[in-house]
């Protein structure tokens, strides 16, 4: 799968540098993009400096990426006119330049009729290839559609890939267990009745583990669950233990308690489908350890339809948050359902709620915060770009935890796909670090109905 940064550098063959003209979708996707591209040449549509204006303004990662393009290009034009070739972007990279709108060819002006910005994009990029002969021009843009009008027209068109992860990294994510069967009856007995429940990891395996390496062990009909611990150089036993009322009903949600309960795992990452149990286990977790952590946060971020932020939702804050705290909410919910009203498990989360120990609110509302102390769960994470996950991860101060939990083949993001977003790079970048723990969660528990619509529409 090509990539942009295999392009070929200026004078390789006598050849100039390529043209890339991008989309907007690209700025708000990675407002660094521009920086991305090696030595090749870069063009900025003057209809995407006007559809980045109508996004700075917010709290958002939109607003933020538009407006930080926006200083970025400024730095880099300080006292400087664009040109007819443009700026150098900075040392070892190509040029920049901000091209006016350009009409279609004549033979193209009846297939583009509607006067919107794709168009006024895809007709600059066709004139850019026009002006430019013996040059490489394509236009970057994430938007399908766009796409396929590009193709439509003759233009040569791509997606930015820069940050796009190849299909057999994807599929790692979802084989992390490895399954051993008759290790031997001492090595199991050591496992599974030993004082401490832990083995030497060469007992298992000829190479060492990579940190916390999932293992099921099946060993006469049975199957125990470990994990191997670094720190221990051990493979230790993984017990099945209850969070806030919660049991854990399959393998996959003991190793996910496992990993939230573990206080030297500060990192955590938990994906599968719908009602595989992830915010609903993450939040019992938290709820378990309330006593250690200042404050429990459990989030997820706004996706709305199009461009607009939640402020065009009617009513005040606390009805504008509903619609996308309520998925929370359920869980919170499911809980308590555990308990009496009356009882003081309730009564605590009542308390908690109330003196906001636990808050539950959109992602745009806590953005900015520094995180000490805090359990964070940020819910529905393939919505998120790598550099937003990037962002976050970065609040976090001393003793705090954080626990990201989504579906990759579920992404509601018109720009991100099971390649590009978020949660896909945190589980591929942060692989085999002893801070971090991944967990696939294979089986659907909300509901024989729920889980057979799953597999089956």
């Amino acid at each position: 799968m090509a990539r942009y940064t295999r392009v070929p550098t200026a004078g390789q063959g006598g050849r100039k540098p390529k043209i890339f003209v991008l989309d907007t979708n690209i700025i708000l996707h990675d407002y660094k993009a521009i920086r991305k591209f090696k030595d090749n040449d870069i063009v900025i549509p003057i209809a995407v400096i006007e559809e980045l204006d109508k996004f700075k303004k917010g709290t958002d990662q939109l607003a933020y990426n538009a407006r930080g393009f926006m200083r970025d290009l400024d730095r880099i034009s300080d006292g400087h006119l664009f040109g007819k070739d443009g700026i150098p972007i900075a040392k070892g990279l190509g040029r920049i330049k901000i091209e006016p709108n350009h009409p279609f060819p004549d033979d193209m002006k009846d297939l583009f009729k509607d006067d919107i910005q794709d168009h006024r994009i895809l007709s600059t990029a066709i004139w850019i290839r026009d002006n430019n002969p013996g040059r490489f021009v394509a236009l970057v843009t994430k938007d399908i559609n766009l796409r396929m009008k590009s193709k439509a027209a003759g233009m040569e068109v791509q997606d930015y890939m820069t940050d796009r992860l190849e299909d057999e990294k994807v599929e790692n994510s979802i084989k992390e267990v490895l399954t051993l069967e008759n290790i031997g009856e001492e090595v199991y007995k050591g496992l599974a009745f030993d004082p401490q429940n832990a083995v030497p990891w060469n007992a298992i395996s000829k190479a060492r583990p990579k940190p916390n390496q999932l293992y099921k062990i099946r060993q006469n009909g049975e199957t125990l669950c470990a994990r191997f611990d670094d720190d221990q150089n051990k493979v230790v036993l993984v017990k099945t233990r209850y969070v806030y009322g919660i049991k854990p009903l399959n393998d996959e949600q003991k190793f996910a308690i496992d990993a939230c309960l573990n206080p030297d795992i500060k990192l955590v990452s938990m994906t599968g489908g719908a009602g595989t149990g992830k915010t609903l286990i993450a939040l019992a977790s938290a709820l378990e350890q309330a006593r250690e952590y200042d404050q429990i946060i459990l989030t997820r971020p706004t996706v709305v339809l199009g461009n607009q932020d939640i402020g065009f939702l009617p009513g005040d804050q606390k009805s504008k948050m509903s619609p996308f705290v309520q998925p929370l909410m359920d869980n919170l919910n499911v809980i308590k359902s555990k308990f009496k009203s009356t009882s003081k498990e309730a009564l605590r989360l009542e308390a908690m709620l109330k003196e906001e120990k636990l808050l539950i609110s959109p992602l745009a509302y806590i953005r900015g915060r520094s995180l000490g102390r805090v359990f964070f769960i940020c819910d529905e994470a393939q919505n998120l770009t790598p550099n937003e996950v990037k962002t976050i991860i970065t609040r976090a101060g001393e003793g705090t935890k954080m626990v990201f939990t989504g579906d990759i083949f579920q992404i509601d993001q018109p720009y991100l796909d099971q390649w590009s977003n978020g949660l896909t790079h945190l589980n591929e970048k942060m692989n085999g670090q002893k801070l971090f723990e991944h967990v696939f969660l294979r089986v659907g528990e909300r509901s024989e109905l729920s889980d057979l619509a799953s597999k089956l529409l």
